[in-house]
């Protein structure tokens, strides 16, 4: 979800030049409802004065006290020690950076207000570089909690106050939403829900706000989730007026010729798909379908039936897979299935050979080819099709919103647009569905075709790798084929050599098993994203034929790899992998008839983020389990590939913890868009301006 940079109603447009470098700009603040949004991460008390015998220990407070004594200690770094006293008690204050005028600012019988956070030191208590102001006993103290915002170098918690509080004077901050909404869940209007959040009362609890569950908070993520919801419904509505080509399914057409030509029987999951695809497609609506399955689920048949009603309509269809060995692989399979049917296939990828390129090209605008597979080569600008009525995007959250959008581009003509269907093998957790994927239908393959092997999954320290590395060798000369993951291509520049932090690379991985294999060296190759497409190809060909028998890699194999015989899975550094990765990875094994293995590598010392990853992998092979233990582990990820397009993901709402709002909010913005349409507008107004077009891709 993205918010509007330039302000709207009730917002200011920031100046441009020179505001380009302002603290503002800094900090993406562009109008005053950023301002407004810009909300503190932590408070401080100075509303009252803490006498110096009831400071409270590691907690910020603000004392009101006289300089007694200040002097600057030598040792191995110069200390300006100032001993202040009140009418409770003695109190040392302590800076290792100062000014020459320390003197002056801390003469002897000066009053100070100090704020600052107390420990106990060998001489009572002391308080380490606080922040001190010349003090006035009559002074009069803030009416509320002083905010801490979130900040950038250069700029000053005093100027963003000043800053927050001009913008909400000038906001229009009228209530939008109707009163049976905010009082079902108990929340306050917008503008006291501001109020409370960038100056509140010292009455309030300070760890309530900090947690972010008082009400003025769950108002913010209310409003927040609220506004996507609106958007999506919106966006669905908006895609129920355009048109498309509508697909028929013919009783003996291409559907089922391929049907009758496969040598496998769908399972029921996959029939079940295909029959909510062709239903989409024979509609004048555009298809808007994600579908889902764990790895080597059998999504790619499910694709290749979809694209077969579209030819048979004497359409075309075209697939965008996000690398060359994926695309490569979906080639291979949708050529081997259709071209013995009649199919004309034309592959477009980048590097190709001027030649090859310019046939292809020509294929795809004539219409010759029936159907086009490629990577981001087929949305460039060259590339016209002659009727594209399906477009398909495989491993959908690696693009970019603008790179969907541009392969639907493709197809519009004649006031239609093509049908899209997604594909995704990162399982999508019902809240994750739910809140990023709403205006989407989704079909799920839940469950593996028969067949599949169960993959036993390992953790090993990296202090047994010379024992697992001696085992590798023994199955590889004994006929196996395995993988070994490495998460660098070469050593990082900035890597201390020899220390902690320094990572198995895959270069210096494979020259370490070529030696270790002695002879047989030849049985090992290397596989990593920088080499040429020609390379990369070969390498696959020769793995896929068993001429090689140990791949070391990078995660360039995660996803589009497809070779049954291998068996053996090793993943070094595992715990810097993400838990949907590893599994993608895993995937990569057990495919054929043979027991397979996944054995992951962990350096020490391991976060508890990462043994929870590791353990959730060696307890569980269902990919949607895992995809909801990663959404509790990490958050949301990037399923649709926002940040590639620059757009940002919920600022103030969180899928693991608000889950009761995201169902609040998809309820309301039924009734608001059904009842009051005005407060919607204004609602999406405030929030998105014009930024919810990426909801469309």
């Amino acid at each position: 979800m993205t918010r509007r940079s330039a302000a709207g109603k009730g917002g200011r447009q920031a100046p441009q030049g020179a505001a380009a470098a302002s603290p503002a700009a800094r900090l993406g603040l562009h109008s005053d409802w950023d301002h407004a949004l810009h909300l503190p991460l932590h408070y401080v008390d100075e509303t009252r004065i803490t006498p110096i015998a009831e400071l409270p220990e590691a907690r910020v407070a603000v004392v009101l006290a006289r300089v007694v004594h200040a002097e600057v200690v030598a040792g191995r770094r110069r200390v300006l020690r100032v001993q202040v006293e009140d009418a409770s008690g003695r109190l040392e204050l302590r800076f290792f950076h100062f000014y020459p005028g320390w003197s002056r600012q801390y003469a002897a019988g000066r009053l100070l207000r100090i704020r600052g956070e107390a420990r106990r030191g060998l001489f009572g208590p002391e308080m380490v570089h606080p922040v001190c102001h010349a003090g006035d006993a009559d002074a009069p103290l803030p009416r509320s909690l002083t905010p801490i915002y979130p900040a950038a170098a250069g700029v000053s918690q005093a100027w963003l106050r000043k800053a927050v509080a001009a913008a909400l004077a000038r906001l229009d901050l009228r209530e939008w939403l109707p009163a049976e909404v905010l009082d079902g869940l108990g929340l306050p209007p917008i503008a006291q829900a501001l109020r409370t959040l960038h100056a509140p009362p010292p009455t309030l609890a300070i760890a309530q706000l900090e947690r972010r569950d008082h009400p003025a908070w769950r108002r913010l993520k209310f409003d927040e989730l609220l506004a996507q919801q609106l958007a999506q419904q919106l966006a669905r509505s908006r895609r129920a007026q355009q048109r498309a080509w509508p697909l028929p399914r013919r009783d003996a057409g291409l559907v089922q010729r391929l049907l009758q030509a496969l040598p496998f029987a769908l399972t029921a999951d996959q029939l079940g798909c295909v029959g909510e695809i062709a239903a989409d497609l024979q509609r004048e609506q555009p298809m808007h379908r994600l579908l889902q399955g764990d790895v080597g689920s059998g999504k790619t048949v499910v694709a290749a039936l979809a694209a077969a009603q579209a030819i048979d309509s004497g359409m075309q269809c075209a697939l965008m897979a996000p690398t060359d060995i994926l695309a490569a692989q979906h080639l291979q399979r949708l050529a081997g299935w259709l071209q013995p049917l009649g199919v004309e296939v034309a592959w477009l990828r980048g590097g190709q050979p001027r030649g090859e390129r310019e046939a292809a090209l020509a294929r795809a605008a004539s219409g010759e080819a029936s159907l086009v597979v490629g990577t981001h080569a087929v949305i460039q600008d060259k590339v016209r099709f002659a009727r594209l009525a399906l477009a398909v995007v495989d491993e959908q959250h690696r693009f970019g919103v603008a790179q969907r959008l541009s392969l639907r581009a493709k197809g519009a003509g004649e006031q239609r647009q093509p049908h899209l269907l997604m594909m995704t093998a990162t399982p999508i957790p019902r809240t994750l569905a739910m809140a990023v994927f709403g205006d989407l239908d989704i079909s799920t393959i839940a469950h593996a075709p028969p067949g599949r092997q169960p993959v036993r999954t390992r953790v090993f320290s990296e202090q047994r790798r010379d024992q697992v590395m001696r085992r590798v060798r023994e199955l590889v000369l004994a006929g196996r084929q395995a993988y070994w993951v490495c998460p660098l291509i070469e050593p990082a520049a900035d890597a201390p050599a020899g220390g902690a932090q320094e990572l198995r690379d895959a270069l210096a991985t494979h020259a370490e098993l070529q030696s270790l294999l002695g002879e047989r060296a030849d049985l090992v190759g290397l596989l990593h994203g920088r080499m040429p497409a020609a390379s990369k190809a070969q390498v696959m060909a020769d793995f896929a034929a068993a001429r090689l028998r140990l791949l070391v890699a990078t995660t360039v194999i995660e996803v589009g790899v497809d070779v049954p015989a291998a068996s053996l899975m090793v993943i070094e550094h595992a715990e810097r992998f993400g838990l949907s990765q590893l599994h993608q990875l895993r995937g990569r094994v057990g495919r054929g008839s043979q027991a397979a293995q996944c054995l992951l590598l962990f350096s020490e010392p391991l976060s508890a983020t990462a043994s929870a990853r590791l353990q959730a992998l060696h307890q569980s092979s269902d990919g949607f389990v895992l995809a909801q233990k990663d959404l509790e582990l990490r958050g949301p990820g990037e399923l649709l590939g926002q940040r590639q397009s620059g757009l940002q993901g919920l600022r103030h709402a969180d899928l693991r913890e608000d889950q009761d709002l995201l169902e609040a909010a998809r309820e309301a913005a039924q009734v608001l868009l059904r009842e009051h349409p005005q407060a919607a507008r204004e609602h999406l107004q405030r929030w998105l301006g014009g930024g919810s077009d990426w909801l469309s891709a």
